[in-house]
C-alpha cells in the first residue's frame, strides 16, 4: 500500500497523507457478518463520562472478525480484501468449502484467490493458524491466543507481528511489538505472517475535521483550564504547571507505572517493554 498526497489548493490538505486503498477489491462489507454499532459517546452503561473526548463521527458498522480460526482442517478461498473502519489493519473475507464465510485479518502477502487452512498439520503459509507449538522459531506471527480457544488477543494492529524466541517446556518465549518477551502456552493458536496495511503508521490527518469524522473530540490542556479542574490550572499567564505532570484526578503521569504489582500474569512477563538497558 502507498500513501497518497493531494496537491494542497485548501489549507486542509497541505499536510495531509492518506491511504492510497490500492489493495482493496470491494468497496461494500458482506452484510450478514456485520452489526449495527451504535455511538456511545465515550459513556458506560451507567450514562457516565469515562472516556472523555470522544462524539460524534461517521456511521459505522461493526464487522465480525473470526478470531478463534476453529474450523480446523477445512480450506479457504480469499474472495476480498475490504477495509473495516473500526480497525487499522484490513480484513479478508474468506469462503470455506462447506460455504460458510468468515472475515479475518488480512496478512501481508495474502491476496484474492488465494488458499489457507486452520489445524496442526499445516504448511507454514502465510495466513494459515496453527499451535505456536508446529510454528518455528523466528517466525512471524500475529492473531496470537492468551487463552486456549479464547481466540487471538495481541498483535491485531497495522503491522504488527510477533516472534518465537525459543521453547521451553511448555512455553514459548515470544518477542511481542513493544520489545517485550512474553511466555505463551504452546497449545495457543497463533496465525502466520504479518499483519498488512504497513504504511498506517505514516498518515497525516491533515486538518481537524478529518480528526472529527474519526469520532475524536478536541482536547483541552490542562494548563488552559481553571484550577478546580485541572491541577495544572490557574496561574497569572502562561505557565508549565508548577508542578510535576498529573490527571486531571491528581494521579501522576509520566513515568508512573500503573501495573498491579501483584497481578496474576506477572509471571509471564520475561522482559518488559521498558526495560533498561543492560
Amino acid at each position: 500500500m502507498r500513501m497518497k498526497k493531494k496537491k494542497p489548493t485548501t489549507p486542509g490538505q497541505r499536510w495531509t497523507a492518506i491511504a492510497s486503498y490500492q489493495e482493496l477489491t470491494t468497496n461494500r462489507p458482506y452484510k450478514p457478518l456485520t452489526v449495527a454499532l451504535r455511538s456511545k459517546g465515550g459513556r458506560n452503561a451507567n450514562g457516565r463520562v469515562t472516556m472523555r473526548y470522544r462524539g460524534g463521527g461517521h456511521k459505522r458498522r461493526l464487522r465480525l472478525i473470526d478470531f478463534k480460526r476453529d474450523k480446523y482442517d477445512i480450506p479457504a478461498k480469499v474472495v476480498t480484501i475490504e477495509y473495516d473502519p473500526n480497525r487499522s489493519a484490513r480484513i479478508a473475507l474468506l469462503e470455506y468449502q462447506d460455504g460458510e464465510k468468515r472475515y479475518i485479518i488480512a496478512p501481508v502477502g495474502l491476496a484474492v484467490g488465494a488458499s489457507i487452512i486452520s489445524g496442526e498439520s499445516v504448511d507454514m503459509k502465510v495466513g494459515n493458524t496453527t499451535s505456536l507449538r508446529r510454528i518455528p522459531p523466528s517466525t512471524q506471527i500475529h492473531n496470537i491466543e492468551l487463552v486456549k480457544g479464547k481466540g487471538g488477543q495481541i498483535v491485531r494492529s497495522a503491522g504488527a507481528s510477533a516472534q518465537i524466541m525459543a521453547k521451553d517446556g511448555k512455553y514459548a518465549h515470544l518477542r511481542l511489538p513493544s520489545s517485550e518477551i512474553r511466555l505463551i502456552n504452546l497449545d495457543c493458536n497463533a496465525t502466520i505472517g504479518q499483519i498488512g496495511n504497513i504504511e498506517h503508521e505514516g498518515i497525516s490527518l491533515g486538518k481537524a475535521g478529518r480528526t472529527r469524522w474519526l469520532g475524536r473530540r478536541p482536547k483541552v490542556r490542562g494548563v488552559a483550564k481553571n484550577p478546580v479542574d485541572h491541577p495544572h490550572g490557574g496561574g497569572e499567564g502562561k505557565t508549565s504547571g508548577g508542578r510535576h505532570p498529573s490527571t486531571p484526578w491528581g494521579k501522576p503521569t509520566k513515568g508512573y507505572k500503573t501495573r498491579k504489582k501483584k497481578k496474576r500474569s506477572n509471571k509471564f512477563i520475561i522482559k518488559r517493554r521498558k526495560s533498561k538497558k543492560e
